[in-house]
């Protein structure tokens, strides 16, 4: 690939730039001249040229030199402060030259390059510390970057029985980092994982995130049962939360095969995929969001459903249903999923976040969160979804409560 763009870019202007700046033969001021505007943008180049053809063509005098200055000015948007100044000397030597051939007063040719001189320091000065806030920038990026991998952690495509896959996406894409959460890990108790949206923004919100995923990480390998991780986190919470900061997330657990547990605290309801339909999973009685508790008194309620070969759960925060496109219409999540669900969550959250980012435009305004569970079919046994009939997999196993039956998207597989 790296050939063929060298090939594509390297056509007949530059190849002839490239010989007068090397070739022995020509003259000295051309082979600085090219040295000097190495690197330097068309435009301004451009807009030097263009106040010299139309000197030569209508013989307008000085009337076209006070737009000299435009070039670096318009060159320190983008060039180095080398440019701006090879820029700004180009255009000072053409306007000299102008108002010699033309015989202009002394005072009157001296005030205009003067503005010109005065714009291209200007610009020079703007290049440099554009340059230098574009470096304070980068550093900034990059230790973003670390607390973002060190705070959510990059997950495995494969953790337990589980084919996973994970998009994250900042509001603040600068920062690469917000207030949504998620962990999946394996402990002595199954797989566990949580995904969250911290109430807020900015760095606030980064830090009570870090504070509910550190409870997770340890309360998971310690509890063996699922509510008294909620209430762990919960009881954190309380200690370091202000009065109206709180938590949505959906903890959930898999403890033995078959067997889905799951703690809506507040949160949007995960999506399940089985047999190609797409069903929310509500829980059975509402849950406050974490760091509320003591406000409602109310407890968290543990839903447990059958998890099966081939059944998929998404998991998502509010970033994703509440993305609006120009004509403010929210984005159909569970519509989505079924549109582009497949044996390979890594292929389908790549879908679906596309898809997404189609709708907003290009960039979304909140931060969102997609985690996607697949438990595979055994070896040979795995089928397409419109091959298998409808009682194949149907009704929960005894001794498990089904969850809410309402399908709501069903898709055309």
């Amino acid at each position: 690939m790296s050939q063929a763009r060298d090939h594509g870019s390297d056509h007949w202007p530059a190849r002839r730039i490239r010989t007068a700046a090397t070739d022995p033969a020509a003259p000295p001021w051309i082979r600085a001249a090219v040295h000097l505007c190495s690197g330097t943008p068309a435009l301004p180049l451009l807009i030097v040229l263009a106040v010299a053809v139309i000197d030569l063509v209508n013989g307008s005098g000085l009337s076209w030199v006070p737009l000299l200055a435009a070039a670096p000015a318009l060159a320190a948007t983008t060039s180095t402060p080398r440019g701006v100044l090879s820029v700004g000397l180009l255009a000072v030597a053409l306007g000299a030259a102008l108002g010699t051939r033309h015989n202009a007063p002394s005072h009157e040719l001296t005030i205009m390059l003067a503005a010109v001189v005065a714009v291209t320091l200007a610009g020079a000065l703007a290049s440099w510390l554009r340059e230098r806030r574009e470096r304070v920038l980068a550093a900034v990026r990059s230790v973003a970057e670390a607390a973002q991998h060190a705070l959510l952690q990059p997950v495995p495509t494969v953790v337990g029985p589980f084919q996973v896959a994970v998009r994250y996406s900042a509001a603040a894409a600068e920062a690469r980092i917000g207030g949504d959460l998620y962990a999946l890990l394996p402990t002595p108790y199954g797989v566990r994982l949580i995904v969250g949206d911290v109430r807020g923004k900015g760095l606030p919100a980064v830090g009570t995130a870090a504070l509910v995923l550190g409870v997770f990480r340890e309360a998971a390998y310690d509890e063996p049962d699922l509510l008294e991780v909620v209430g762990r986190i919960e009881r954190s919470l309380a200690r370091n939360l202000g009065p109206d900061d709180f938590v949505t997330a959906v903890v959930a657990g898999y403890p033995k095969e078959g067997r889905l547990e799951v703690v809506n605290c507040g949160h949007a309801p995960p999506l399940l995929v089985r047999d190609s339909a797409v069903v929310p999973v509500e829980p059975a009685l509402p849950t406050p969001p974490l760091g509320l508790r003591g406000l409602t008194g109310e407890d968290p309620n543990l839903h447990v459903l059958p998890f099966r070969d081939g059944d998929q759960l998404l998991l998502y925060t509010d970033g994703v249903t509440e993305a609006r496109n120009h004509a403010r219409d929210f984005y159909p999540l569970a519509e989505g999923l079924a549109r582009h669900v497949s044996d390979e969550p890594v292929r389908t959250l790549s879908a679906l976040h596309g898809e997404l980012l189609a709708h907003v435009g290009g960039r979304l305004h909140d931060d969102a969160a997609l985690l996607l569970l697949r438990i595979p079919h055994p070896a040979g046994t795995s089928l397409p979804a419109a091959g298998r009939r409808g009682g194949e997999r149907d009704g929960p196993r005894p001794g498990t409560p089904p969850h809410r039956p309402d399908v709501i998207f069903q898709s055309g597989g």
